[in-house]
């Protein structure tokens, strides 16, 4: 999800979109599970392939769902999975997270999964959910923490990947550690009656592993992320191949583990 002055950390190399589209809300949003009743609408913002989208719409129809991204092609993508899906009651537009194209309190929910991290202004974008969303609705948020996170084995491969992708993040003008201070950004924006939880992904099966490690291996190489990391003198194409490597030999280990925590937020008030 990238907005005007804003720039995706990640990009939309197919390896980001293809992991994007793991997302459920099973597996990405379970927090938000006991709000998606039938008749609920939702605005699902930085919504990429959509997967998460279509879940969703699934558990409030008839009710109407919108899901909104910068991105051209992944809504374009996201459009012809609900074709295919036969999905009826979602739609998919362009827009800017900023300055939403709606009027005040149109939505019972504003739902946004791993978009504040990667913008300069997460308040005001917060605020901008709280306006659209209905005096008796919700904004929910699910960021994660990388800072947080943690693996085995501990090899030094993946603390540069960690290094690097948040000295990334950070030129950017954009939070890598997101997760815990979603409480704080949503206090600021105005909120009153804010719930605050937590969640994590881990990844240790071999299918796991390959879905994870995989991707990875080949952001950094291919991605925005690894563009970027040149651009800006962060590393040079050697130590992103080493990096590279270093998950494929995660992805080969046996016991590879990897755990990466997710700060929650459901905003009212």
């Amino acid at each position: 999800m990238t907005t005007p002055g804003d720039r995706y950390t990640h990009g939309h190399h197919e390896s980001v979109v293809r992991s994007h589209s793991w997302r459920t809300v099973a597996n990405s949003a379970a927090y938000l599970e006991p709000y998606l009743v039938p008749g609920a609408t939702v605005l699902d913002v930085g919504c990429g392939p959509g997967t998460i989208t279509l879940d969703i719409a699934s558990r409030v129809y008839p009710a109407r769902v919108v899901g909104l991204d910068a991105s051209e092609e992944v809504i374009r993508r996201a459009t012809a999975l609900a074709v295919e899906r036969e999905v009826s009651n979602v739609e998919f537009v362009t827009g800017n997270a900023y300055s939403l194209d709606f009027a005040d309190e149109t939505f019972d929910i504003v739902h946004a999964h791993q978009v504040l991290q990667h913008v300069s202004r997460p308040v005001d974008l917060l605020r901008e959910f709280r306006r659209v969303r209905s005096s008796a609705g919700v904004v929910a948020v699910r960021e994660v923490d990388y800072g947080s996170s943690f693996w085995y084995p501990e090899t030094e491969g993946l603390r540069s990947w960690l290094s690097l992708l948040s000295a990334v993040y950070r030129s950017n003008s954009a939070e890598p550690d997101a997760g815990r201070r979603l409480k704080a950004w949503a206090r600021a924006a105005g909120f009153t009656d804010i719930v605050s939880t937590a969640s994590i992904w881990t990844f240790n099966s071999d299918a796991d592993r390959e879905y994870w490690g995989g991707q990875w291996e080949e952001r950094m190489l291919e991605s925005t992320l690894a563009l970027d990391a040149l651009e800006a003198g962060l590393a040079t194409k050697d130590e992103l191949a080493a990096i590279s490597r270093s998950w494929r030999d995660w992805v080969n280990d046996d016991d590879g583990w990897f755990a990466m925590p997710h700060g929650e937020i459901i905003a009212k008030g």
